[in-house]
C-alpha cells in the first residue's frame, strides 16, 4: 500500500505569535490547525512546528511572506525569509513563500461574519490560524491552476 499524500503546513509569522494551518491530504482545502505564541527575546519556536509537521505528515511548508503594498521587501521580510530557510534546513522539506497581504485583515473579517463571541485573547489566536489558512488556500488555489507563486521566484 502505498503512503499517504503528505500534506502542506503553512505559517502566518508574527512577532507575537505564529498562525498555522494545515492542508487535507488531497491538497485541495486549507484548515486553521494552530496559534503557537512567541516569547519575547526568545527563539521562533521551529522545535514546536518540527513536531507538529512529522505528526501530520507534513511534505512542504508555505510562509507568508510580508510584501509592501508595492510587493517590495523589508527588514520583517528579511526575518521571514530567514525563519524560513532555517525552517528548510532543520527539517529537509522545501519552503515556500506566498504574499500574505492583507491575509489577518480578511480572516478577522471572516470571523466576525458568522458572529463569533468577542474573547479578546482568543480571537487574536483564532485570527492568526485563520490567515495561515488563507495564506495556504491561495497557494494551494494557485498550484492547482498550474500558475506558481509569484513570491517563490523572489529568492
Amino acid at each position: 500500500m502505498p503512503p499517504p499524500p503528505r500534506r502542506t503546513l503553512a505559517i502566518d509569522y508574527g512577532t507575537r505569535r505564529i498562525g498555522l494551518a494545515l492542508s487535507d491530504a488531497t491538497g485541495t482545502l486549507a484548515t486553521p490547525l494552530t496559534t503557537l505564541t512567541r516569547r519575547a527575546g526568545k527563539r521562533p519556536p521551529i522545535a514546536r512546528i518540527l513536531g507538529l509537521a512529522r505528526r501530520h505528515r507534513v511534505g512542504r511548508f508555505v510562509v507568508g511572506l510580508p510584501l509592501d503594498p508595492d510587493g517590495g521587501e523589508n527588514s520583517w521580510t528579511d526575518e521571514v525569509r530567514d525563519f524560513g530557510r532555517r525552517l528548510g534546513d532543520r527539517s529537509g522539506l522545501p519552503v515556500h513563500y506566498v504574499d500574505e497581504e492583507y491575509s489577518s485583515a480578511e480572516a478577522e473579517a471572516r470571523i466576525r461574519s458568522i458572529g463569533l463571541p468577542r474573547k479578546r485573547k482568543e480571537d487574536k489566536a483564532r485570527i492568526d490560524a485563520a490567515a495561515a489558512a488563507i495564506i495556504l488556500q491561495d497557494w494551494l488555489d494557485a498550484r492547482s491552476l498550474d500558475a506558481p507563486p509569484p513570491v517563490d521566484e523572489r529568492r
